[in-house]
């Protein structure tokens, strides 16, 4: 599994809303200031955290975007898997058709590799990763 740069500035355009949280909606363009990238390739991003409900928006002078959960209501998983989409190290682990799957014998390695990489994504918050 490797992570992709829009998975790896999801997470940091989060971190940068909780840690700059005064209640006030945040510039896209301070976002990019701060993370360093474009606003153009930022605004591909927050349109997938936008359509997976993990930001409030507003448009106008001061408009931006905020957190619409609190920090810790939010796993590096849930952020990871709405850029990256299904985290699985290979095909048949994610529900792909597999003729060979009962018979393999790496299978259950492949399973288990799943199963820790998603319970360790799972078991960090915005909020850890924001301190």
């Amino acid at each position: 599994m490797k992570i992709s740069s829009k998975g790896r500035y999801a997470l940091r355009i989060m971190i940068d809303l909780a840690t700059h949280n005064s209640g006030d909606f945040i510039s896209l363009k301070d976002i990019a200031i701060r993370q360093e990238s474009s606003i153009k390739y930022l605004e591909q991003i927050v349109a997938m955290l936008n359509k997976a409900g993990y930001l409030e928006t507003a448009r106008g002078n001061n408009g931006g975007y905020k957190l619409s959960k609190k920090p810790e209501e939010y796993t590096v998983g849930d952020i990871l898997r709405a850029t990256e989409g299904d985290l699985a190290p290979i095909a048949c682990i994610s529900g792909e058709e597999c003729t060979k799957k009962e018979n393999c014998k790496t299978f259950g390695f492949w399973q288990g590799l799943d199963n820790v990489i998603n319970e360790y994504i799972d078991s960090k918050t915005l909020a850890d990763l924001s301190q």
